[in-house]
């Protein structure tokens, strides 16, 4: 009785592979064919390994379909053929991977003028990362034989798949001394400074973004990789340029250069803001912030800080509760985070960026946004962690004194902090330094402020402000 429904779905490719004029159209129409590849059936795979099924196959995800056809059907042998040539077949592979001119064939994609089919990318992109992963040596071999293959990736930068190809080279490539090769070959084509140029208000969004994007991915998997391979001695050369002072530099002329663009300001605070991360969230493991980024952004500041005062021009936005003339916007809030940022870096910097910001008077401004823009949470979250970070003495006694655990300091009483030991020598006695003397300076400023609104606005003040004041502070 169960043979009666036909079941045995291979009988059906076997019946079709046992003609002397089967297509390759007429296989791919059966719905099995790829389970059966993936099952290793012996006489597909010897069919789609023949030299002409592998070109057409190549040539199917590399050249856009006739027009006139529904945009599903269009596609459907293009997609087809990409899921058989990466279904993780060892001869599939091979056969592609060892063939130099099934490598031609595909590589011609990069060579074709913009924008980029996305479909058709996002194929090419799955293609060439399997091949990067299962045959590196032969692909990487390959690659670095064309001259211009970073820059055409970088032309077609604004086709989201386009940061996968280049993801993978710094992901993929095994073993580590191969990888470690990879990396300075990409670092030789200058891929950090190239990525940075694009960053720019004369370059348009969807560059900026996705170039902004892999630099931040390429300085995570950089510094997870660095942890992970204890083996390699030399550090990663992409990473070491992106957190020289030199780079960072010339990010934040970019985005100050000419006409205040939103679109540029943003792209280039998510990659200042990667590169301040200490701790990734689902990571245990932390980070130190190189110095030569502080460094580079410390004379920027005064620019980041006219940015709060005068963003970019948006249009009145309609809300719940009526017009709101002027928006906060992307780009005053990517400020606030990174001020947040900065002051939860702990470097031997630290003071430097800290009294600029006194100078500036940055955090009475933060605050004075935060009580105008009441009903944005957004805002007040990153405010919060600015005032958190400023008022938290504990985190910076520990740098003054790194052998002093902060369980035995919570067990002090205030008047055991503040005042020294005589029975200790005076060596023990914390040293004021600069950095502690930005931290009073900036705590001075925050409590002037919050003391100075709550005189002045005390009786106009809401429940809501008045709790969250206290609840910042507590």
């Amino acid at each position: 009785m169960f043979w009666k429904f036909d079941l045995h779905t291979s009988s059906h490719l076997e019946a079709l592979l046992d003609k002397e004029d089967v297509t390759l159209t007429e296989l791919m129409d059966e719905e099995d064919v790829l389970q059966e590849c993936k099952a290793q059936n012996r006489r597909l795979l010897q069919f789609f390994c023949q030299d002409q099924c592998m070109q057409e196959l190549v040539r199917l995800i590399t050249t856009e379909p006739p027009a006139g056809a529904e945009e599903t059907k269009r596609f459907k042998y293009p997609n087809i053929a990409c899921e058989l040539l990466t279904c993780d077949v060892g001869v599939i592979n091979d056969k592609l991977g060892n063939e130099e001119p099934l490598l031609e064939n595909l590589y011609a994609f990069l060579e074709q003028p913009s924008p980029l089919n996305p479909l058709l990318a996002s194929f090419f992109s799955k293609t060439i990362g399997n091949l990067i992963a299962r045959k590196t040596e032969q692909v990487i071999s390959f690659l670095r034989k064309k001259e211009g293959f970073l820059s055409l990736v970088l032309k077609h930068i604004d086709t989201s798949a386009m940061m996968d190809v280049l993801l993978r080279l710094i992901s993929c490539v095994e073993p580590p001394p191969l990888r470690l090769e990879t990396l300075t070959w990409l670092n030789e084509q200058k891929l950090a400074q190239r990525l940075i140029e694009l960053i720019h208000p004369e370059r348009d969004e969807e560059r900026q973004t996705n170039a902004s994007q892999t630099l931040c991915d390429i300085i995570r998997l950089s510094r997870d990789q660095a942890s992970q391979l204890q083996e390699i001695s030399q550090p990663d050369p992409l990473l070491t340029v992106l957190e020289s002072q030199e780079c960072v530099e010339q990010l934040l002329q970019n985005m100050f250069s000419g006409e205040m663009a939103e679109s540029c300001i943003v792209s280039g605070i998510q990659v200042l803001l990667t590169l301040l991360e200490i701790r990734r969230p689902g990571f245990e493991r932390s980070y130190t912030v190189n110095s030569s980024i502080l460094l580079a952004i410390q004379p920027h500041l005064i620019h980041f800080h006219q940015l709060l005062l005068e963003p970019p021009k948006r249009d009145p936005m309609l809300t719940t509760l009526g017009v709101l003339e002027e928006p906060l916007g992307n780009t005053r809030l990517h400020v606030a985070r990174l001020v947040a940022s900065l002051l939860y870096t702990s470097s031997a910097s630290h003071a430097v960026v800290a009294q600029e910001l006194c100078r500036l008077n940055t955090m009475d401004l933060l605050l004075d946004l935060f009580f105008k823009y009441n009903w944005n949470n957004f805002l007040h979250l990153q405010v919060e962690l600015c005032v958190a970070a400023i008022v938290r003495p504990c985190a910076h006694e520990m740098r003054l004194q790194p052998d002093f655990s902060s369980q035995d300091k919570s067990k002090l009483s205030p008047d055991a902090l503040q005042e020294p030991n005589t029975s200790e020598p005076p060596t023990s006695e914390p040293s004021v330094t600069s950095e502690n003397s930005a931290h009073n300076l900036m705590v001075t400023h925050v409590g002037l402020f919050v003391s100075r609104y709550i005189l002045v606005n005390l009786n106009d003040m809401t429940f809501f402000e008045f709790y969250y004041l206290n609840f910042s502070f507590s």
